[in-house]
This record gives C-alpha cells, sequence and structure tokens, in this order.
C-alpha cells in the first residue's frame, strides 16, 4: 500500500483500496478529499465479457481433491477479504483489491464450451469441481445463470461433479444435482468460516449469512444431495476457536462430510489483509499476524505444496487435533465425498447407428 495513501472504507466491499498490480508500472491512487471519492457512494459492479475459448482447465496440485474444474466467473463480488485468488485478477491487467470484487468477467459460452467438451470423444469421465478459484454462486449467478445451465449439461452427460460455494442460491438447483445424487454423481461443499454474523459481514460482505450456509446443508441434504461443510479458511486468531461449533452446526444441517484450510495470503492479498486488520481488529492485529507466521515459517505465506493448505508447526498440529475431535464428536469422522463416473453417457449418442445402412 503507498504510503501515502489512506484507505477508504467502502460499503459492502472487502478490501478498502486497490493495491498496485505487480505486473503493472502504472497504479491509479483516488484522493480521499475528493467528493466524488469512491466512498462517498459506493462502488458498482462492472460485467466484462470473458472472451476465454476453453472452459475446463487442470491442475496437478496434490493439495486439492480433483484434477479439473471449471469457473464460469473471474474476479468475485462476494469481497472475501483473504481470498487467495484475488492476485489471479493481476494477470487480467487489474488490481487484486477492489478490481477483484467490482469488475467481474464472465463467460458467457461457458455452457456451449462445456457441451463441446463433453462431447468430443477424447473426453475422458472424471470428477469436475465448479469453483477452486471463484464462487460459481456469486451474486451476478441469480441473473445469467450460467452456473445452472452448465450443471444441466453435466446433468444431460451424466458427469459426475463437485460444488464449492458460500453461498444460498445453491439451494436453487436442487431439482438437478439431487437428479444427479441418484446416480452418485453431484456433491457439494458448503464453506462456512465463521457462525458470527457480525463478522462474516466484514469479512465477507456479499456472501450469504452463516445462517443461510446452513440452511443451504439442510437443503441439498435433504434433497438426497450429499453435503458436506468446509471450514476454510481457519483465520488463526480470530476463527480457529469456532472450529468445534461450525462443524457442529453443519452436522446437525445435514453435512455427511468436512475439510478444512489454513488461511494463507499470496502476493497482494497479505497487504490487504494487514489493512482490514487495522481497521476492524487492531487490537487482534499483531496476535493474528503471529499465529499466521508460525504457521509459515515466519512469514506470512508459503507457497509450497503439501504446506500451504494446512500450515506447518505446533500450532498447525493444534488446529488438525481440533478438527479432528470436532468430526469425531460429530460422527463424521473419516467421512469422504465420492463420485462415480459409471453412468457418464453422451446424449443420443446411439441414435447415429439408425442410418448407417443408408
Amino acid at each position: 500500500m503507498p504510503s501515502d495513501f489512506e484507505p477508504i472504507k467502502i460499503r459492502g466491499r472487502g478490501a478498502g483500496y486497490n493495491p498496485p498490480n505487480r505486473f503493472e508500472t502504472l497504479a491509479y491512487v483516488p484522493d480521499p478529499s475528493d467528493d466524488e471519492c469512491e466512498d462517498s457512494r459506493g462502488l458498482q459492479t462492472v460485467l466484462l465479457r470473458d472472451a476465454s475459448r476453453t472452459l475446463i482447465t487442470y491442475n496437478d496440485s496434490p493439495d486439492v481433491g480433483f484434477d479439473a474444474s471449471i469457473n464460469p466467473y473471474r474476479g468475485c463480488e462476494h469481497g472475501c477479504i483473504y481470498c487467495y485468488a484475488r492476485p489471479s485478477h493481476e494477470y487480467l491487467g487489474f488490481s487484486a483489491g477492489l478490481d477483484f470484487e467490482t469488475k467481474i468477467l464472465v463467460k458467457e459460452d461457458a455452457p456451449e464450451l462445456l457441451r463441446k467438451d463433453m462431447s468430443s470423444k477424447s473426453w475422458k469421465p472424471q470428477v469436475v469441481a465448479i469453483s477452486g478459484v471463484t464462487d460459481p454462486y456469486q451474486p451476478v449467478e441469480k441473473k445469467l445463470q450460467l452456473t445452472r445451465r452448465c450443471i444441466e449439461v453435466f446433468a444431460e452427460f451424466r458427469n459426475p461433479v463437485m460444488l464449492v460455494t458460500k453461498n444460498n442460491l445453491i439451494s436453487r438447483d436442487v431439482d438437478l444435482l439431487s437428479e444427479m445424487a441418484r446416480s452418485n454423481a453431484a456433491a457439494a461443499f458448503i464453506s462456512v468460516t465463521t457462525l458470527d454474523e457480525n463478522l462474516a459481514r466484514i469479512m465477507e460482505p456479499r456472501a450469504s449469512t452463516p445462517a443461510r450456509r446452513l440452511a443451504a446443508i439442510e437443503a441439498l441434504a435433504s434433497a438426497g444431495v450429499p453435503v458436506g461443510v468446509l471450514t476454510a479458511p481457519i483465520v488463526p486468531g480470530l476463527t480457529d476457536h469456532e472450529i468445534n461449533s461450525i462443524i457442529s452446526a453443519a452436522v446437525q444441517a445435514g453435512a455427511k462430510f468436512a475439510g478444512y484450510t489454513i488461511m494463507r495470503l499470496p502476493y497482494a492479498v497479505a497487504p490487504l489483509f494487514e489493512e482490514w486488520l487495522t481497521r476492524h481488529f487492531p487490537d487482534r492485529k499483531k496476535k493474528v499476524l503471529s499465529h499466521i507466521k508460525s504457521l509459515r515459517g515466519g512469514k506470512l505465506n508459503d507457497p509450497r505444496f503439501n504446506s500451504r493448505m494446512r500450515g506447518e508447526g505446533a500450532y498447525a498440529e493444534q488446529i488438525r487435533g481440533m478438527f479432528a475431535i470436532a468430526c469425531k464428536r460429530a460422527g463424521i469422522e473419516g467421512k469422504r465425498a465420492a463420485l462415480s463416473t459409471d453412468s457418464f453417457r453422451r446424449p443420443f449418442e446411439g441414435q447415429y447407428s439408425l442410418f448407417d445402412n443408408l
């Protein structure tokens, strides 16, 4: 953050400013004394067309439970201050701060691209995650329905899909997901970071409230969709004491499995989070940052595989133990989401044989 720049509080946004893009030589710094400054009127979300010609992306990370994923949107209006995906916006020429929350790229033809991939003879049926970078059920999805239309394609091919979200809007799609679940081809994780609505409001300003997320778990479970809870990310010194209560509440709502990650602060996320602590928790800032460093070898981020999601050291082991005990108490110890590709099909594939002898 520029030393002469005073962060601004903007209604409904997590970040307080736009940090410079590490790939750009110029940066815009607003003047807080300007009557037309952003904080006087709030920031409007801008939707931009994403011209990507491919949709399914692959990773070889040992830290995630899937190899293939899709993201109908880039950038995320939820505005979670800790989001590890914020730096991805820098590759698009934007900032990881307010730009990430307000400039949302939309893959308008995502369902068509997905259908093309699924129809290809080279496609090997496998579990595909919807998410992995940004939330597929952020506010604009209510209008555009790109995620729902992608689920319709997965249902058409009966290709298994795993969804991750912190928005109750997923409840809208229980009809499709319950149908797929009957073929063991759908499951979901709902991310619950805290049960404290006041904390959630400032940490994840445009995501569903904790109560609404628990309601989504209940709706999915009632419809027969395997659903789990992600206590992710755990914020050391701020939300780690809630691990047991989050898992307990989620299991009471119908969650059958659970997972967790510990907050990581790559690139521009670290100064954004530090500034956020200064604004909202100045009395806890030193403690929180100290805990994070104790998990990351004295740094705020450790990008190494097998360490970045869980951390290392005594404090990491303490969190691991708290999570394991919470799962055992709730009766979901060791349970996982297991999906199958056995029901995969290419619609109408067999009908072409009717014309073979003509």
